[in-house]
């Protein structure tokens, strides 16, 4: 079942929703574990090796995600004067990133509930990893992105094929739109913040880690929307629960400075209005983050605590991890290991044991990408005309409706969108449209078979 973790309500996993109905609370799924001392994993290493502890699916697609590296950080270590660092490395995972674990069983449940279509709102991981997955399940990918994204992840989503649509300036306004374009369309809702599936498959990195090292005394997790840090902190939960631990670590979560909602909230303070869009850690950019109770909740029931840390923190903190470990690190996750210079010594006693996640590769979001923000710009710019190019095609052998054309496109956007790019070809001079038998057909002008030549002329010289 699915159970609200601020008032206890209780509601069936189908449909799927995330969110109480009756207090606004998180929802999370709920089952019955085996008894303690019942439970033994066995298998082969890897995401699918805990599927008893999970959702029950039939399907189980896979590129080879999980069985990630605990790597111990010695050098890392002695510069902070620490005995003993582990860096978990989820940049090992398939498409770089801790989220090929999620979209690896959210794949997977679609296939079983007999979805073709997946929209998910992101600001670059999720996306990349379910554009991946979905390619290998033959599923279609429709991804919501904000203005700013890290470029590598989206080169990722188009190099998989994904729909990619440009949404609002933050993905708080992109999760937005991606919770009504499933009600609307009845596609698979695969955004993180949208689907309580996705801790499910988070948590299992903390059985790895425990597998691999045991239970550390301090976790820390950067913070976005606020479902990876509960993640974690349920796995090590139900690891107690099952009898194959007998302690807890303390969770430590993560924000910017320029945008710490979370924090703010923890601490009873003022939040900002308006978040810093300009920092280097986008992927934990999040202005009205949905799941900040799950954050709050494992923090405070581990005794842990949060912090914020500059962005100046950050890149010192990712050029040292790399310098001295040989781990590439996105900015998100180096602001795990700020903190950790922060506390160290302090909140955190030279002889405990702590673990940072790693959660995705800095080769999505270097510096040196971000310099290619022109191409970014361009690539959005690609995807608009290249749909525009498609419509002025079909029109030219044959003047169709609206509806028609939208099946003719594949039926990989809303009928809504299909409208708007023939309005903007009409408003373009490229189209023109009349009434026939009470439908609405569109013909391509003359202006506008001159546009598609010039298209076609363009493909030929690249």
């Amino acid at each position: 079942m699915l159970r609200c973790i601020s008032c206890g309500s209780e509601y069936a996993i189908y449909p799927l929703q995330s969110t109480c109905q009756k207090c606004g609370g998180s929802l999370e799924f709920v089952a019955n574990l085996p008894k303690a001392g019942q439970m033994k994993f066995s298998g082969a290493q890897g995401f699918w090796r805990y599927k008893q502890l999970l959702p029950p699916v039939k399907h189980m697609v896979s590129l080879g995600e999980g069985a990630t590296p605990l790597h111990k950080a010695e050098r890392l270590a002695k510069t902070m004067g620490l005995k003993e660092l582990y860096l978990k490395d989820e940049t090992r995972n398939p498409t770089n990133s801790y989220r090929d674990r999620a979209a690896a069983f959210l794949t997977s449940h679609a296939i079983d509930q007999g979805f073709e279509t997946l929209v998910c709102a992101t600001n670059g991981n999720m996306g990349a990893s379910l554009a991946a997955y979905a390619a290998r399940a033959g599923l279609i990918c429709h991804a919501l992105v904000p203005k700013v994204v890290d470029v590598g992840k989206l080169a990722q989503m188009i190099a998989y094929d994904a729909v990619i649509e440009e949404s609002g300036d933050m993905v708080d306004d992109a999760i937005r739109k991606a919770a009504e374009l499933a009600k609307e369309t009845g596609w698979y809702q695969a955004t993180a913040e949208l689907n309580p599936l996705v801790v499910e498959a988070q948590k299992t990195i903390s059985y790895e880690i425990v597998e691999q090292f045991g239970m550390p005394e301090w976790v820390i997790v950067s913070m976005g929307s606020g479902g990876s840090i509960y993640s974690l902190w349920k796995g090590f939960r139900e690891l107690k629960q099952l009898g194959l631990t007998n302690s807890l670590p303390q969770m430590i979560g993560v924000q910017t400075e320029g945008c710490a909602p979370i924090v703010s909230k923890l601490k009873e303070e003022k939040a900002s209005k308006s978040c810093n869009s300009s920092t280097r850690a986008l992927a934990i950019l999040v202005g009205e983050p949905l799941q900040s109770d799950l954050a709050i909740k494992a923090i405070q029931e581990s005794k842990g605590l949060a912090l914020t840390v500059s962005d100046g923190e950050i890149l010192a903190a990712e050029l040292l991890v790399a310098k001295l470990e040989g781990v590439f690190a996105e900015p998100a996750s180096s602001a795990a290991v700020a903190a950790l210079q922060k506390l160290a010594g302090n909140q955190i006693a030279n002889d405990s044991s702590v673990v940072c996640l790693i959660t995705g590769s800095g080769l999505k979001a270097t510096d040196v990408l971000q310099a290619l923000n022109k191409k970014q710009k361009a690539a959005g710019l690609g995807l608009a005309v290249s749909t525009k190019q498609k419509i002025l095609k079909i029109l030219s052998e044959k003047d169709t409706y609206g509806y028609d054309l939208w099946k003719q496109l594949g039926q990989i956007m809303t009928r809504a969108a299909v409208y708007q790019h023939l309005n903007e070809l009409a408003d373009r001079g490229l189209v023109v449209s009349y009434e026939e038998d009470g439908k609405k057909f569109f013909r391509v002008t003359e202006r506008g078979r001159k546009v598609l030549a010039a298209f076609d002329e363009i493909h030929l010289l690249m």
